[in-house]
Formats: C-alpha cells, structure tokens, sequence
C-alpha cells in the first residue's frame, strides 16, 4: 500500500507537531488522501485556525480552467473562509503581501511525469522566491503515474525555455515532485530555499498509478486517467499544431484529429510505420470526434485512439512523433503548424516550446527515420543528475 506524502502527515500526530506555525497549501484538485478527502480539509482538521492560506497552480484551486494562456482568479474560498491565490494569474511568483504571515507551505500537487506539464515550474518559481526567507516549504511527496524508471525524450534546450519547460529536462523524466524539487534545489536553483520532502512510503519506482491503490483525480482537466498521463509526453506535440489533441472531448491527449482526414484510409500504413519503426506496446484505433471547444469546434474530426497494450514496451515520446511526423505527409496541404503565441512566448513556434528545441519541427519536415530521432536523444548529463536525487528503491 502506497502512502503519500499528504497520508503521512495526517496519519502522524508527532509529524505534525513538527509545524508549529501559520500554515498554507498549494493544492489542486487532485491533493487527496487515501479517502478521497482533499488536502485543505485534513489541513483545517489538523492546524484548525493556523491554516490561514491556499495557494492554486494553472487551472486553478479547484482544477476547473481550461487550456493554456486562460488565468484564473483570486477568491476567498466560500467554506474555509480564508484567501485562494492564483499562481496562474496575473504573476506565476507569489507576492510578499501573499506570502506575509505563512511559516509553513505545503505543496501537494500531482504530477504527471512529463516536462511539458506546468506544475513543476510554480513549484520551482515558488522555491526560487522563497529563498531567503523564514518561510519552509515542504513538498508532500506523490507517484509519478508513469513510473519512476523509465526516461524518454530530448533533453529541453535552455534557449526554448517556457512555462512548460524551465529546466533542462527530458520529455519524461522518471522522477517524482519532491525529487524534481531537490533536483532544482541542487542545480538550478539561484539560491536555495528552506525546503523539505515528506516522502512517500511503499512506493517503488516500477510502479504505475494503477498498482498504488490510490484514488486517482483530475490533476488538470484534460488529464482524465492514467492511461492519458501515459501517452501525454508524445501526443501533446499535437497541440503545436492545427490538428485537434482531443480538447473539448473525453479523451484529451489520447485522441488526435483534423475535420478533413479519413482515418479508415491509413490506418494500416500508420499502423505499419509503428511496427517497422521497432515501437511496440501500442495500436492505433480509427475514430471520428467532435471537439466541443478549442480546435475544430463542432467539426467532426477524423483520427485515432492510441491504445496502450503494453505498458513495459511502450514509448510514448517516439510513438508520438512517429504519429505526428506521418499525419504532416498524409495530411498534405492541410497539416499546419500553430502559430505563436503560445504559453506567452511570442517569439518561437508552439511546437519548439512544446520540444524543447527546433529540430524536432525540422525532423518531422524532412521526413528522418528514428535514427536520427535517437541520435538528438542525449540523456547522459540528465541521468547522472537524476542518481543524485533518487529517493525510492527500484532503480
């Protein structure tokens, strides 16, 4: 049985005498324990009055905004009586007037396992601002849903920094939050904070979301199930481009589409091009959707379904733009690339923030083979920095 970081701190009355002072959180949706009780509740039973802030990343408190670039408000919370600041708003940085008062901050967000995902990057805007004060920050730790073992992907090119990618990361990296934040703390990190990791117990590093016995919830909106969080770190390269990644359906990420394509026509060939490219664990199901926002709205879009049929085997960054590389030659003059802006960069294309670098766009247009995909892979520096942090049995 795996315990959070969050189940531990309910669970240990001598842990919690370990903070004896005003207390906040940073949450979303998805900050439960085992019950399925959210994080602010078992705070208020725990801290009663000295819990007297709540902190929200992109989508908000509440995990109910859509999309990149919508921001979210700051509100006082209607049941707990206390003030919901948006670290997705008008600053990513919390302000002096936000922080006055907190001599703890808890930080329990669930990650998803992937660069392209923006939580890390309050946490570590959140670390990088706190440096130097008395405030301590403490990260209740949780699962990567995707395991803790496997890395994929190229490595992000400082020069493509985003809000989706701040930190020289591969597309999935195989650490938990509260690794990622020491990581930061030990090597990217101006100045340390005063920061703590409330580990997990029970959880080792081959584990998926399914084998924790834990409740799974939205982290973001368009994150529906573990089987989404699995696929993320290739299929959202289609939101760099005027192809539908599924938004405003039920199968965000794992879905991808475009109103002027008949699947039924390639699905053999795309099927094909996965075989002969050596990628195993996945097939692709033709399927019609129609988006009810975003992309394509109310036209019915023709794609596929990726389908995970061995987890062990399956590489989803490679798998993904394979797809990808394919549906810009089938598509013919009706593939376009999104044009900027995108996640408040103006001056690059969707799709290089999204990479990490150009030459993925430039790989997709030429046509080059996995070859040249694993040739652009260099994990060597990131792995090494990766053993230093490793706080769980597996790998």
């Amino acid at each position: 049985m795996v315990i959070t970081g969050l189940d531990r701190i309910v669970a240990d009355s001598q842990l919690q005498k370990q903070f004896p002072g005003k207390v906040a959180l940073l949450g979303h949706n998805a900050s439960l324990d085992r019950q399925g009780q959210h994080a602010a509740l078992r705070f208020r039973q725990i801290f009663g009055d000295r819990l007297i802030k709540l902190f929200g990343p992109q989508h908000g408190f509440a995990t109910a905004d859509q999309d990149n670039m919508i921001e979210t408000d700051h509100f006082i919370h209607p049941f707990f009586r206390i003030p919901v600041y948006s670290l997705y708003s008008e600053t990513r940085v919390p302000t002096d007037a936000m922080l006055e008062g907190i001599d703890h901050l808890f930080v329990d967000l669930q990650d998803i396992g992937s660069r392209m995902y923006t939580y890390l990057y309050t946490l570590t805007l959140l670390l990088e601002k706190c440096a130097g004060m008395a405030i301590e920050v403490i990260v209740l730790d949780r699962p990567n849903p995707i395991n803790g073992l496997s890395v994929e992907g190229l490595v992000l090119d400082p020069e493509y920094n985003s809000f989706i990618g701040r930190h020289p990361l591969p597309a999935r990296h195989g650490l938990t939050i509260g690794e990622l934040a020491t990581l930061h703390q030990n090597h990217w990190a101006p100045v340390p904070a005063r920061l703590r990791i409330v580990p997990m117990q029970g959880w080792g590093r081959a584990m998926y979301f399914e084998d924790t016995g834990l409740p799974w919830a939205l982290p973001s909106p368009n994150i529906a199930r573990p089987e989404t969080a699995l696929v993320f770190p290739g299929t959202v390269h289609f939101e760099g481009t005027r192809l539908s990644e599924g938004r405003g359906t039920t199968q965000a990420f794992e879905v991808f589409g475009h109103p002027r394509f008949e699947p039924f026509q390639h699905a053999e060939h795309l099927q094909q091009v996965i075989q002969i490219s050596g990628l195993g664990g996945a097939s692709i199901r033709p399927v019609s959707f129609l988006p009810t926002f975003d992309k394509h709205t109310s036209l019915l879009c023709g794609g596929y379904q990726v389908h995970v049929t061995n987890r062990a085997t399956f590489c989803p960054w490679r798998t993904g733009l394979i797809l990808l590389r394919e549906m810009y030659y089938l598509l013919e003059d009706d593939f376009q690339w999104l044009e900027p802006p995108y996640e408040y960069v103006y001056d690059r294309m969707p799709i290089d923030i999204l990479s990490g670098t150009d030459q993925i766009r430039h790989w997709v247009e030429n046509r080059d083979g996995l070859d040249v995909l694993n040739d652009l892979e260099d994990l060597d520096e990131f792995l090494a920095l990766r053993k230093e942090v490793l706080l769980y049995p597996g790998d």
